[in-house]
């Protein structure tokens, strides 16, 4: 059973499911994953685009929706009027770090799962079904044949309708520890 759990996560996590790719985000806790501060990194590095270690009201806006974070910008603006004291218009990495340590803090886990098994049912049937998994693994480069796909679905399906639902994806979800 935990060896389909680790692929359904596998799948996941390559999917780069912002709220779902580092294992251990929990709502009450802030010190980030070495994996976490990776991503934070690589994202920061690509919106500096020339490389100054600065990054401005644009980038910093794009590169947290880059990192999942659907923010708005009056949201954006005060964010910058925050960590910017010195009114400069830039973001320096560190100051970037801070912030996305805080809205990964502030994450709510159940809707993160909700959030992740949409992109699964991505035809909104409201059940991830063999056709839904076939995408994801085409998607992500996985060669994994039907029969392998159609058990995983078959391990946690428990109101045996061949298919996941919510219920069961998060079940899935909080057995291997991804939310506690």
């Amino acid at each position: 059973q935990f060896v389909y759990a680790a692929q359904f996560c596998v799948l996941i996590h390559k999917w780069q499911i912002d709220s779902l790719s580092h294992a251990g985000v929990r709502k009450q806790r802030q010190e980030l994953s070495e994996e976490q501060r990776q991503e934070i990194r690589e994202a920061f590095d690509l919106f500096d685009t020339d490389q100054n270690g600065l990054i401005d009201y644009h980038e910093l806006k794009v590169a947290m929706r880059a990192l999942g974070f659907d923010v708005k910008k009056e949201e954006v603006k005060r964010i910058m009027q925050e960590v910017d004291v010195e009114n400069s218009g830039f973001v320096n990495f560190d100051q970037f770090l801070a912030i996305m340590a805080g809205k990964i803090a502030e994450r709510d886990p159940d809707e993160e799962i909700e959030k992740a098994f949409r992109l699964f049912d991505d035809d909104g049937t409201g059940k991830i079904t063999l056709k839904n998994m076939r995408r994801v693994a085409k998607e992500l480069g996985e060669n994994l044949a039907d029969e392998e796909l159609q058990a995983m679905i078959e391990e946690f399906d428990k109101d045996l309708d061949n298919a996941i639902s919510l219920d069961e994806f998060r079940a899935i979800m909080k057995q291997t520890s991804i939310y506690d």
